[in-house]
């Protein structure tokens, strides 16, 4: 709600809001999950893509709302997630 509502106060100074909500990412924060058949199947029981995201996946959405490309995106959540926002 708070990229919403600041995207709509600073819309009219040419300021863009934008958020990512990653989804499972293979970083240190999960690191030993696919070692973990509970914590795996449970984690891709919910990520279509059937696979983690990498941390260059999750930076190229970041750089993607950084340049001219989404010049027209405000207010916007993009999920770099594996389709687990689908449903």
């Amino acid at each position: 709600m708070l990229t919403k509502v600041m995207a709509l106060e600073l819309a009219t100074t040419g300021i863009r809001v934008n958020a990512v909500g990653p989804g499972y990412t293979a970083t240190p924060m999960i690191g030993g999950i696919e070692d973990n058949a509970a914590a795996y199947g449970a984690a891709m029981s919910i990520t279509p893509m059937n696979r983690l995201g990498t941390p260059e996946e999750q930076a190229a959405a970041c750089l993607f709302l950084a340049t001219g490309e989404s010049s027209f995106m405000t207010g916007q959540m993009l999920h770099p997630a594996g389709g687990q926002f689908t449903g």
